[in-house]
């Protein structure tokens, strides 16, 4: 399940949808919006993406890390819209039978989804001005 929210992430809720008895391994990742990014004070962010696309584009890369990483599961929403510092703009879940495979499938999908599913920022730094980057292309206000 790749998602959309305008609404702040449920990270309690799409954790426990994770659950399935032939896990053993649980991972969760959460990227927040930090006050910060190359060199710059942050205020804020926002994020657009061209949905249609993106889900689609993200429901391949879940699929791709449960083949290749044999993981039971695997859930990643995104926010789009107005973000404070602080709150979590991007949340990936997986289980798996062994940690090994969840770690690397968190890992493989939070890294694709920056690389190849069409989202943009708008950073709002502290001098005054904004600009707005591709998520892959910068240093990225999240984690």
């Amino acid at each position: 399940m790749f998602a959309f929210s305008a609404e702040p992430i449920d990270v309690a809720l799409l954790t426990s949808q994770l659950a399935r008895p032939e896990a053993g391994a649980c991972i969760t990742f959460e990227g927040w919006v930090r006050n910060h990014n190359q060199g710059q004070g942050v205020l804020r962010l926002e994020y657009e993406a061209y949905e249609p696309l993106a889900v689609k584009e993200g429901e391949l890369i879940l699929g791709e890390a449960m083949r290749k990483f044999n993981v039971c599961d695997a859930h990643c929403v995104h926010r789009v819209g107005s973000l404070e510092i602080g709150d979590t703009a991007v949340w990936v879940g997986v289980t798996a039978a062994h940690r090994d495979e969840a770690y690397r499938a968190s890992r493989y999908i939070i890294d694709e989804i920056k690389a190849r599913v069409p989202i943009w920022k708008k950073e709002h730094y502290a001098r005054g001005d904004s600009g707005w980057v591709n998520c892959e292309q910068s240093g990225s206000a999240t984690a």
